[in-house]
This record gives C-alpha cells, structure tokens and sequence, in this order.
C-alpha cells in the first residue's frame, strides 16, 4: 500500500476547541483519487472525534441544599448543566439513590449532610464510577417521592413527603386554613420586568405582599408568611420548600406582567397545570427565566406532579382560590380604573408552584411594560387598592369552605 509522504500533504490543519468548532483544509497534489480520498476521509473522521468527544460534556455537582419540616423535606442538588439520571429504591437499609450520568463531583461540596428530620436520616453524594456521580437519601420512614429538574441554573430537585398526621386527628380539621404565604416575586439582582420608566417589578410585587400582610392578619386574623420581606434573591424552588416547610394552607405567588407588545394589559390569575396556549407558555417561561422552547420540555418531565395535584384536590381548591382572587382584583380596582382588563383564569407550569403541597396560585396583578399600567403601579394608592383585593379574594375563598374548613382565629 502506498504511502502518501508529508510533502504530498500541503496546507494541512486542523482546530479543535471546547466549542465544537473544527475546521480541516487539506490540499494534495500527485496521487490517484483514491489515494486522496482515503486521505480526506481520514481527516473527516478526525474531524468528527473531536466533535463527538468534546459534545458529551462533563456535568459537575456543585452542592446539596436541603429544607425540612414535619412530613416533608425537599433536597436540590446543584449541577453545572442538565444530567440524564436513573433512580432505584433499596431496602436494608431503606434508602434512595440517584445516578448521574456523565458527571463529577467537585472538590469544595459537602459530601455528606445529616438531616434527621423522620424523613431523612442523611444525603450523601460521591464519585460512584469514573463518569457517574450518586446522590443517596438515606430513609427513616416516607409516604412518596418526587423528582424533577430546573434549568437556569441547572438543579435536581427530590421531594420526599413522610406521614404527619398520626396523631388521629379528625378528617376535617386537615385543611382548617390557619396560615398563608405570599411568595413576592424576583428580588436582589433579578429585577424581573422593568418598565419603560424603570420601574422594578420585584419592588412593586414585594410592596403588595407587605401591604397583604398587614391587611389579612389585622383585619382576617390569618397568619401570613412572606418568602421574602427585603430585596434579596430566592431560587425558585426554595419558595415553594419555604410554603411546604411552614405547612401553609394556601399559597401565593405575586408577580407584574410584561410582554413585547406595549399594548398589552390587564389581569390574570395562573395555577399550575400544563397548556397549549402560546401566550401563557410564554409567560411563565419569563417567570421561570427559561426559553420556551425548555417549557415545552419540561411539560413530560412534570406529568407526575400533575397527576398528582388532581389525584389530591390540589387542583380543584386551586382552581376556586384562583377565581376568586381574579374575581376580587377585577371588581374591585374597577372602582377606579375603570379600563381594567380582565383576562380571566389560566393554566401554565410555573416552577415556583411546582411541588406546593396546598392550594396555590400566581397572580399577575398588572401589565409593568404597559405605559399607563406602568404608571399606575408606581403610585403606593393602586398597590394599596391590588393588595386589598387580593387579600378579600383569600378571605373570600376561606369563608367559601365548609365551617369546619375556616380560618382558626389567632390567640
């Protein structure tokens, strides 16, 4: 077989980067086609390992977060990008695992942290094979298990619910509606939507919610918890765990709308459910700091979750707090405003109501990329006005339920 020497090969180079790029340019003089096709079909191969190589990257664990309380107990685990994963139950010892593929742990995590909480006894996470990273949940006792992936930034998440209720108390005191908690949205170095004119919408929805507390404790005796109470930044799915973790009844999240189309306006109240409609799919997409195109991929990866909302009523008691909270907002800023829209009730997968294990909502109270909408949220009078509603759509949903369903007043 001939060999083709280095001085038949002219203008040979080849680039390969962690971006994928590859780029081949050869010139051969003086051989027989075939010659110079094997040549060229030895470099395209070349070409196409770095390719392949560099595609599959390297997936690092950066860190395990936990939150508990009785009869639940939500842990994240913290990776640099999405990870395909296969999980199993074992028994002697009870315990969980999770293995990720294509991944790695990283120097600085804690490898190990002990829970205790009846739940979990620990979490723990290791190098199990040179390309595979597991994450063990050792049980002490649990009811169920749930698990799904956000992205931006990239995070598992594991919620683990055990048995709270063994004390034998009564069917009907299980959702007495003693405890709320508003979830004002964005806060620290994510501003959310920001209007022509500047406004923040984080600072505009974390006004409402301090404005709602005051208004359900003083004047509807119900306990209120806000997620945040300053300007700092909370990941989504610690907004949830801090709902779960302080066993609310009811929860809500606040938000300020925006869209493309300055035009656009009005009031809409979400739960959590999957939908065809583009617009809602684009809004909680913005929520959810993720592309649409990741929305509508995640739509298998929470059929679960879903399910289990409806096999649980969550759904149908979300469904009616959601109407009487837009029912509310609508009625009564018409009072004032009277070219308010009224866009009704809608579904879409927010995050930060994925895994709430009660009645639970998003409001997006009014358009902050719409000039006159933007300008009315500015002023302390309308965010006063949208907190008042808000806050007589919760009681109004409350004093809906059967007596023994009501708000148990504070001592």
């Amino acid at each position: 077989m001939a060999i083709v020497s280095a001085s038949e090969i002219k203008g040979l180079s080849v680039y390969a980067s962690r971006g994928f790029t590859v780029r081949c340019r050869i010139k051969i003089f003086h051989q027989p086609f075939l010659y110079r096709l094997l040549v060229l079909l030895f470099f395209v191969a070349l070409c196409l390992f770095f390719g392949i190589t560099n595609a599959e990257e390297i997936v690092e664990v950066k860190g395990l977060r936990y939150w508990s309380s009785p009869g639940y107990t939500r842990v994240v685990v913290d990776i640099s990008g999405p990870v395909d994963f296969t999980k199993n139950r074992l028994s002697s010892p009870e315990r969980l695992y999770f293995d990720l593929k294509n991944s790695r742990i990283t120097k600085a995590i804690q490898t190990s942290l002990p829970v205790g909480d009846g739940i979990l006894k620990m979490v723990r996470a290791g190098q199990f094979t040179a390309d595979t990273v597991r994450v063990v949940l050792d049980l002490e006792e649990i009811k169920d298990y749930r698990t799904f992936v956000l992205d931006d930034p990239s995070r598992l998440v594991i919620d683990i619910y055990g048995f709270p209720e063994k004390s034998g108390k009564h069917h009907e005191n299980l959702y007495t509606i003693k405890r709320v908690v508003l979830d004002p949205g964005h806060g620290g170095h994510d501003p959310g939507a920001i209007g022509l004119n500047g406004l923040c919408e984080k600072d505009v929805v974390l006004d409402i919610a301090l404005k709602m507390k005051g208004i359900l404790e003083k004047e509807f005796s119900i306990e209120t918890i806000l997620t945040r109470d300053t300007d700092i930044f909370i990941p989504l799915e610690e907004r949830t765990a801090i709902a779960n973790s302080k066993r609310a009844d009811l929860f809500v999240s606040i938000h300020a709308n925006a869209s493309p189309r300055k035009a656009a306006k009005g009031i809409e109240t979400y739960l959590l459910n999957w939908t065809n409609d583009a617009e809602a799919i684009r809004v909680a997409a913005r929520e959810n700091a993720i592309s649409v195109k990741k929305m509508k991929e995640a739509h298998t990866e929470l059929g679960m979750i879903l399910a289990s909302l409806e096999r649980e009523n969550k759904r149908d008691e979300s469904i009616k707090l959601a109407h009487y909270v837009q029912d509310s907002l609508v009625s009564n800023i018409k009072e004032s405003y009277k070219r308010v829209t009224d866009l009704g009730v809608k579904q879409a997968l927010f995050y930060v109501l994925v895994g709430a294990t009660m009645p639970s909502v998003l409001v997006e109270v009014s358009f902050i990329s719409n000039p006159e909408e933007e300008n009315m949220l500015a002023k302390e009078s309308y965010r006063l006005q949208i907190a008042k509603a808000l806050s007589k759509g919760i009681n109004t949903y409350v004093n809906s339920l059967p007596v023994s369903h009501k708000v148990a007043k504070l001592r």
